[in-house]
């Protein structure tokens, strides 16, 4: 199984309340029931407060690097991705568990 960690930092300026980032929300939080690759799928908005944190936070699996890929490629997975481009940016983590 590969595990596929995104954490995403909201862009100077915006907030949680924005329409774009509202949307964005909904739907990375409709992705689980979309991708058939996926194993697992939590997503949320991060509850610390400390300055190095990041804002929002996806933690998935899939079984290997070609469900990985077939993730990556889908079109609801790279729609989602082109919303949270317009506010956000984010670091990503893919490792075997």
């Amino acid at each position: 199984m590969i595990r596929h960690l995104v954490l995403f930092k909201l862009n100077e300026g915006v907030e949680r309340d924005d329409p774009r980032v509202a949307a964005g929300v909904r739907a990375f939080e409709e992705l689980g029931g979309q991708i058939p690759e996926l194993r697992s799928w939590e997503c949320g908005w991060n509850i610390s407060d400390r300055p190095i944190a990041y804002d929002y936070a996806i933690n998935s699996a899939v079984e290997d690097t070609d469900a990985l890929q077939r993730y990556l490629e889908h079109p609801a997975h790279q729609a989602g991705v082109g919303q949270w481009r317009e506010f956000a940016t984010w670091v990503i983590a893919d490792y075997p568990f």
